[in-house]
């Protein structure tokens, strides 16, 4: 049988319906409106990016890769362990580790390639443990090092316990968890994970591509919202989302990460992180350090959405974050009602199969601290009218609804809130 055969059977829009076409792939252009972009010749609200901090366009980040195009090229020239080695990469990792609070760290040209080092420390025999929904590059990572991979349920610390229970005696054992989910928009339950660790002497690894920048008192992500930052053996995250930039970062013991740039072959078979890329995410950290303010207004807005959303009566999920899931529930509705936004002027992005289950299709939505307040009303009132057309939300709004505290650094200190149905990150 030809393997090209499946690829001449394919046909999105049978799959997935007319609106696919224009759901999926569409150019976005830049705007010059913050907050905005431009689709089809017209600036729209875009309410769908994972720029949580508004630095992909910030003038510093663009000068910083500037300087660095007339110092250095474009090109990595080559591996980073043969000549592509740069002085602004040994800057990045130098103070992605010290942001961190870790021994040292690697960078790497992407984010899913930042977790596909991860396959360098496992091998044959080794039990991982990951929660059900984590980001496909931390499954391909496992399935590359050819562990045994064993999934588990948010917060189902016994059944995770059962599987290292079972584990081959002298095994090596890692638990990995994404720190911010991507499309609930929920975080991790470290607390458990980190208990369940150390009684099974299992390495904790906890990617926070979506949570680096926005969550913790210093934005260093989930291990230091939940105060567990000494019991994470190594972090991993990506540049692309609020550091507006691209590639990722492996942090860890300096032991650990030395190996992995001698023996992972993610790290020595690819070519070296364009300079200019480097020291554009060199900009934004050093912007995260100084401006706290930006994430406090990330947020604010968050919060705001969700319980704006909330009272009209969409369902946003348990999301404590920036990520917020409108449930739709069906395809076809779901595909319309994105389309009802863009018509209306708010670009959102809908997620159906295979990126959810069928019946569980949602919007995926999200701000940034450049979204103004009018924006910000202008959004709901268009969800509002949309949500009505297409049967999502009922006419009037609901008399009651459970507002969501959103996952601040205090979150977890806070006494208990008037309303016993508050959804919390604790």
């Amino acid at each position: 049988m030809d393997i090209f055969a499946k690829c001449r059977e394919f046909d999105p829009v049978r799959l997935y319906g007319p609106l696919v076409g224009s759901a999926y792939f569409r150019p976005v252009l830049a705007s010059t409106r913050p907050g905005e972009v431009m689709v089809n010749g017209r600036s729209v609200v875009m309410a769908g990016s994972n720029d949580y901090l508004g630095l992909a366009r910030d003038p510093r980040l663009a000068e910083a890769a500037v300087r660095a195009v007339r110092e250095y090229g474009m090109g990595g020239l080559g591996a980073r362990a043969m000549c592509g080695t740069r002085e602004v990469h040994e800057q990045l990792e130098g103070s992605c580790a010290a942001f961190l609070g870790r021994e040292a760290a690697v960078i790497a040209p992407s984010g899913f390639q930042t977790n596909l080092l991860l396959a360098g420390l496992m091998g044959k025999g080794d039990v991982v443990l990951g929660d059900r929904q984590n980001h496909a590059s931390l499954v391909d990572a496992v399935r590359l090092a050819g562990a045994d991979y064993h999934r588990f349920r948010r917060g189902d610390v016994a059944r995770a316990e059962s599987l290292l229970d079972r584990a081959v005696p002298g095994a090596g054992r890692i638990i990995i968890t994404d720190g911010l989910f991507s499309m609930e928009g929920d975080l991790c339950d470290l607390p458990g994970i980190t208990e369940l660790a150390a009684r099974h002497e299992a390495r904790v690894v906890v990617d926070c591509a979506h949570d680096l920048g926005l969550i913790g008192a210093m934005g260093r992500g989930a291990p230091e919202h939940f105060g567990l930052e000494g019991r994470v053996d190594l972090v991993t995250a990506t540049f692309s989302k609020s550091l507006g930039s691209a590639g990722g970062v492996l942090a860890g013991p300096a032991e650990v990460i030395d190996f992995v740039r001698f023996c992972s072959r993610a790290t020595v078979f690819t070519a070296a992180m364009a300079p200019p890329v480097a020291a554009a995410a060199l900009a934004a950290l050093e912007i995260v350090r100084a401006e706290p303010e930006r994430r406090e207004r990330a947020l604010d807005v968050a919060e705001r959405m969700h319980n704006g959303l909330r009272a009209l009566g969409f369902d946003t999920g348990s999301s404590v974050s920036p990520i917020i899931p409108v449930a739709v529930g069906d395809q076809d509705r779901c595909l319309s009602l994105w389309q009802r936004l863009l018509d209306a002027g708010v670009y959102v992005n809908p997620i159906v199969a295979p990126g959810r289950p069928v019946g569980q299709e949602m919007l995926r939505v999200s701000f940034t601290p450049a979204h103004t307040d009018d924006q910000l009303e202008r959004v709901l009132d268009v969800f509002a009218t949309a949500g009505r057309a297409e049967g999502v939300i009922p006419h009037a709004p609901p008399g009651s609804w459970t507002p969501v505290r959103i996952a601040r650094p205090t979150t977890c200190r806070l006494p208990a809130p008037q309303q016993p149905t508050v959804a919390t990150a604790c």
